[in-house]
Order: C-alpha cells, then structure tokens, then sequence
C-alpha cells in the first residue's frame, strides 16, 4: 500500500484554501448585514450598497456549495 503525498498534499491545500475563502464571504456578507443598520442612519446610498453586497457574498458561498455537492454527486 502506497500513498501519494503530493496528491494528499494539495488535496489539503486546494480544500484550506477554499474553506478560508468561503468563510471570509460569508464573513463579509454578515459585516455587510450589520453596516447596512448604521448606514442607514447616515446615508441611504450606503445602505442598499451594503445590502447588495451581502446578499452577493451570501450568493457566492451558496454556489460554492451547491458546486461542492454537484461535484460529490456526479
């Protein structure tokens, strides 16, 4: 029995990587959430901007998983 290390390796790398981005999405997307309350009270531009935004962060890690699960299943 042999393992291939350099394929575990990035297997590792490739899955690291994309957790740390997923996470710093929907981490955005939260912080989007919360300064649409205080943009609100300053300027009303900012708050739908900031919205938007996290609703697109949201949207983006939503198909980074369903990519995830269509890779598992198919």
């Amino acid at each position: 029995m042999s393992i291939d290390w350099a394929a575990l390796g990035s297997v590792f790398g490739v899955s690291l990587a994309v957790t740390v981005a997923l996470v710093g999405l929907f981490t955005l997307g939260i912080v989007g959430l919360s300064k649409q309350g205080t943009a609100t009270a300053t300027a009303g531009g900012s708050a739908s901007l900031a919205r938007t935004g996290a609703y697109a962060c949201f949207a983006l890690c939503a198909a980074a998983v369903a990519y995830g699960i269509f890779l598992i299943v198919a």
